[in-house]
């Protein structure tokens, strides 16, 4: 459209140009290459499932358009596998998220910092990946760990810093309950990522899933358990929004 508008194409070659595919078609996968456009962000690779070659072919085709990758749920192996081609050297694997990042492209950070907070540590490979998908997306974050319940003096002593975020991002297996602690001391929403992480009764996550669902704090939104991806994305989309309308 900018080069409509500066008279270096016709509207017919512009036309053209646009009835083109805005995917990628590699025969196991159709890379969207519009997505950014649409959705204001990449499309992610979600590994398993997929083969070091199929996770490599559409690596490539994501990084050839010069946009930012990020290979999400990624063995260390399969990151191996990457680097031995020697097409991506600034290619980097975030071991506690599971993630292969490629930064190619300067984004504009956002001013508000989003805070993940963790009940525990073993919510941490889940709080990381959340962290490295928001941070690709230009999106500062602070990871704020073991704030749990069982110790409530931990995370009031972080009231103060939660009270100037946008949007909170919070992770907790066993019951779940620091979301609604959390919703009920801050006016802004707050993002439950229920974890797998507790004993027999936690039922891998569901019953996390549960409190958090059923929270009497009311500005908990709820994503699917494990899911830090989900809650990063949705954390950066909200806080540009609300940033954007502070701009005007």
């Amino acid at each position: 459209m900018e080069k409509v508008k500066a008279g270096d194409i016709t509207i017919e070659q512009a036309t053209e140009h646009l009835r083109h595919l805005p995917y990628e078609d590699l025969g196991f996968a159709r890379v969207d290459h519009h997505r950014q456009i649409r959705c204001g962000f990449p499309e992610v690779i979600y590994c398993p499932g997929k083969t070091a070659e199929q996770i490599i072919s559409i690596f490539s085709a994501l990084a050839a358009k010069g946009n930012n990758v990020l290979a999400t749920r990624a063995e260390e192996h399969i990151f191996e596998a990457l680097s031995k081609t020697g097409k991506f050297p600034q290619a980097r694997y975030e071991k506690s998220a599971r993630a292969i990042v490629l930064e190619q492209k300067k984004i504009q950070p956002a001013k508000n910092i989003v805070p993940i907070l963790t009940a525990g540590t073993a919510d941490l490979p889940v709080a990381s990946e959340a962290k490295v998908t928001a941070e690709i997306m230009g999106q500062p974050t602070e990871i704020i760990c073991d704030v749990g319940v069982a110790g409530l003096h931990r995370l009031l002593g972080q009231v103060e810093k939660l009270r100037k975020a946008n949007v909170i991002i919070v992770v907790a297996g066993m019951e779940g309950a620091l979301a609604s602690v959390v919703g009920g001391l801050v006016d802004c929403p707050v993002i439950a990522v229920p974890t797998s992480v507790g004993y027999g009764a936690n039922f891998g996550g569901i019953a996390a899933l549960l409190t958090m669902l059923n929270s009497c704090a009311a500005g908990v939104s709820v994503v699917n358990i494990d899911n830090g991806f989900s809650a990063a994305v949705t954390a950066v989309l909200m806080n540009r929004k609300i940033e954007a309308i502070s701009k005007q």
